[in-house]
């Protein structure tokens, strides 16, 4: 049995009795799903895989995705907390150069320059945290330079904090991103930060997300000349095509898809496997996708067949292993009859990404999903010990 409480079914259940008792059938009529699969969520028996229930459910108890997700809430994580100790001096650093302070640079350019490749190597390997201790005073100092210096600080700044469950700082640092790209006319800069943008909107906004991935690739294809530019239209057509996938658009994520795929094999796949602002844009990033937008439609047979032609370990940046892993894990879960294998995928994709996995709602309630069904029998040892590392207590 699993003793911690700590999952999305939990807090369902917690916002349903908020809301003066409100029955399991009054909230699947309202999130338009059935009653038995309320029921199956609240107890850990299944997991919630598509956004859209997820924003279903955050409008019928009338709270945000967030506070079903329990993002930027948390505590007794040590990654979380060491990062959320950083959180504050972040947020205090972006209001700083939103308001147009900027104080004298107390690094040469070479340091500097220095400073953000690390903090990017950080952001490609996934160690939210250290790069959460770097980005206040990297900010401030990228400020005092502006452009695309500033561009790629805020856009690492946003990634790191979407990431770690503060969307709406993530929004700050991508507008931040969007000015210093647009004050130096920067193209692919510019068409980088609107992506951070796309990405760092809330979940229940993806209409408006989707609007503004369309309006971003319409400005900016006049510049699609620049290999850097298309690279980031790709990825604008990709954001578009989940975001509409999750508004029920799925004629407009199709085409955006299709887009997608034109451009991906035009391209091919980054030789450095990172590309432009490791992105990673190409045909195997658009199959990463394409297995996140599967999920999204519950096409979970889909998503197994998408991966036996996805080899993710040509990219460099580590978050996409872990989507390969974790989608494909979900997806072997689903049905609750390979569970041996969705564990192994889950344990691939801790080893890929551990911190993010760790951090992931979705990842941990598919784990205690597993321990769940596993209760009436031993629970297997691979799957007890990534419950230990993601801080999720089983019973003995």
């Amino acid at each position: 049995m699993v003793k911690s409480a700590d999952t999305v079914g939990a807090r369902i259940r917690y916002w349903r009795m908020r809301r003066g008792g409100m029955s399991q059938a009054v909230l699947a009529g309202l999130a338009g799903v059935s009653q038995s699969y309320v029921s199956q969520i609240e107890s850990g028996r299944k997991t919630i895989d598509r956004r859209s229930a997820l924003v279903a459910f955050a409008a019928a108890l009338q709270v945000t995705v967030a506070d079903l997700l329990g993002q930027g809430t948390e505590t007794g994580d040590p990654a979380r907390e060491r990062a959320a100790e950083c959180v504050p001096a972040i947020w205090s650093a972006l209001i700083e150069i939103e308001d147009g302070e900027r104080r004298p640079p107390t690094r040469a350019g070479e340091q500097l320059t220095g400073d953000i490749e690390r903090s990017d190597r950080l952001r490609m390997s996934c160690n939210y945290p250290a790069m959460a201790r770097m980005l206040p005073n990297l900010l401030v100092e990228a400020a005092a330079v502006g452009g695309p210096t500033l561009a790629q600080a805020a856009y690492q700044a946003s990634t790191c904090l979407r990431h770690l469950g503060y969307r709406h700082l993530a929004l700050n640092a991508a507008r931040v991103a969007v000015s210093a790209a647009g004050n130096v006319e920067d193209p692919a800069w510019m068409a980088a930060a609107r992506f951070a943008y796309v990405q760092s909107l809330p979940i229940e906004s993806a209409a408006l997300a989707a609007k503004a991935a369309d309006r971003s690739l319409a400005e900016l294809q006049a510049d699609a000349g620049d290999v850097r530019v298309r690279q980031m239209l790709g990825q604008l057509h990709l954001s578009a095509a989940l975001t509409s996938t999750v508004d029920g658009r799925l004629d407009v994520a199709r085409d955006h898809l299709a887009e997608a795929t034109r451009e991906a094999a035009s391209l091919g796949d980054p030789v450095d496997g990172g590309g432009f602002n490791g992105c990673g844009f190409g045909p195997t990033n658009v199959g990463l996708w394409q297995m996140s937008i599967a999920a999204e439609q519950g096409e979970m047979g889909r998503v197994i067949e998408l991966s036996r032609t996805v080899r993710p370990q040509v990219l460099a940046a580590t978050n996409r292993q872990l989507s390969y892993w974790l989608d494909l894990g979900r997806a072997l879960a689903e049905t609750g009859r390979r569970d041996a294998e969705a564990l192994g995928a889950f344990v691939q994709a801790e080893r890929a990404a551990p911190i993010p996995f760790a951090l992931n709602p979705l990842a941990r309630d598919a784990v205690v999903s597993l321990a769940q069904r596993a209760r009436r029998r031993a629970v297997p040892d691979d799957l007890r010990l990534l419950a230990v590392r993601m801080g999720i207590r089983l019973a003995t």
